[in-house]
């Protein structure tokens, strides 16, 4: 292992293309366990904040390599401390929650759990951040690690929200920069995209809830007409809203369920509406949250019914610092090569690593996995799978990631 430590090539002292060999050298021997622990993952899915023998096998990998770990104090989640040099903190993310969704795969690590699947790459996430934890574990036992490297197995992302027990818990205490990557089935196995700012959007879940006296649908005059009413509101709110954000600036406010009344000919006396906010910018979507409350008071008083409106959620955009994503670039570079780093771009979905990037700098790249030949699936589709050896790929991207940015920070105190 020491000879890829070089006094004088460069602020860390690494020969690239040594540390380079020694991975593949690693991956040549742990690659297939990798693939193994990730298809065991897979098999055995579990949705947010029920973790609980996912967390157990990853304790289980880090407890095997001669790595303390933590459990986060509501039972699922694992954060680990790589301890090197006297440099700086990053952090490397990975979620580990499944999806209440079917895995409709016909192949042999198909999930076992009816209803519960890796349709979103999680157990892909964890195997790359365990596999890099792995190999930077050998750097700090030889003395060549110039700083800590914390290991982030967060729960409940799709849920989401599981950032803010882990922020809760001090996973982000020290953390001077913070990395993730993920599946990205739309590119093929081995590439990277990258973005500057907003890469995924804010994600407010919106609920209105609407009251009035009731009545008969003969006498719509005589009361007044909630029906007609929810119909104002649904179309009226994103219509005003898109009049009052600026046209190049992305947002949807989408309605995914509306419901009232039981009968035919009886207005009824209470009805809601539910749907999601996305917006990419921050300003955009702390005027939006104001304008619907505004809007919605002057609709309720127009129909004279009682409306109130309910936000949950709440997370911001992903908003990846200029720094960390060239960072990540450098790496792909080294790890990937100069052809496989691709602009990527923006999605309306959310992400909750955008929390701890309101906190800390870092950034989010996405990672292709599909295998070149196959259909494109989605994100959330039953269908979804990966190309393995992108496990591999993943270790080779995330140790270089971390080192350069231990580089960075250290440079940057």
């Amino acid at each position: 292992m020491s000879e890829i430590w070089t006094p004088g090539a460069g602020a860390s002292g690494f020969d690239l293309g040594g540390l380079r060999r020694r991975v593949d050298e690693y991956l040549s021997r742990c690659e297939q366990q990798l693939i193994g622990f990730r298809r065991d993952l897979h098999a055995h899915p579990e949705v947010a904040f029920t973790e609980h023998r996912t967390t157990t096998a990853i304790v289980g990998f880090l407890t095997a390599i001669g790595l303390e770990s933590r459990v986060l104090p509501g039972g699922t989640g694992v954060i680990c401390d790589i301890r090197g040099g006297d440099g700086p903190m990053i952090a490397l993310r990975a979620d580990i929650d499944a999806l209440p969704q079917h895995d409709t795969k016909d192949v042999p690590y198909r999930s076992t759990v009816p209803g519960v699947a890796h349709n979103c790459g999680h157990d892909v996430h964890t195997t790359m951040v365990l596999g890099t934890g792995r190999f930077l574990a050998m750097l700090a036992e030889a003395g060549l690690l110039p700083g800590t490297v914390r290991l982030i197995f967060q729960p409940a992302e799709e849920l989401p929200g599981g950032a803010r027990n882990v922020i809760a818990a001090g996973g982000l205490d020290g953390v001077e920069r913070i990395f993730a990557l993920h599946c990205d089935p739309a590119q093929e196995v081995g590439y990277l995209g990258l973005r500057t700012g907003a890469i995924t959007a804010s994600y407010d879940k919106i609920r209105v809830e609407v009251t009035g006296p009731g009545g008969h649908t003969a006498r719509p005059h005589l009361t007044a007409d909630l029906i007609t009413a929810l119909g104002a509101i649904q179309v009226g709110l994103p219509a005003v809203l898109s009049r009052g954000i600026d046209a190049r600036s992305a947002h949807v406010l989408g309605w995914g369920r509306i419901e009232a009344g039981s009968a035919a000919n009886a207005i009824p006396t209470e009805g809601f509406l539910e749907g999601t906010l996305r917006c990419l910018d921050p300003q955009n979507r702390r005027f939006a949250l104001a304008e619907l409350r505004r809007l919605l008071g002057h609709l309720a008083e127009f129909y004279g019914i009682q409306a109130e409106l309910i936000t949950s959620i709440g997370l911001p955009p992903t908003i990846n610092e200029a720094t960390s994503v060239q960072i990540f670039r450098d790496s792909g570079r080294l790890a990937l090569g100069e052809d496989k780093i691709n602009p990527t771009g923006q999605s309306i979905g959310g992400e909750d690593f955008a929390l701890y990037l309101e906190l800390t700098k870092g950034a989010l790249g996405r990672f292709g996995v599909r295998r070149p030949g196959t259909p494109k699936y989605d994100l959330h589709q039953g269908g979804f799978d990966v190309d393995e050896s992108c496990i591999a790929l993943g270790v080779q991207l995330l140790v270089h990631t971390a080192l350069k940015a231990l580089d960075r920070s250290r440079s940057e105190v």
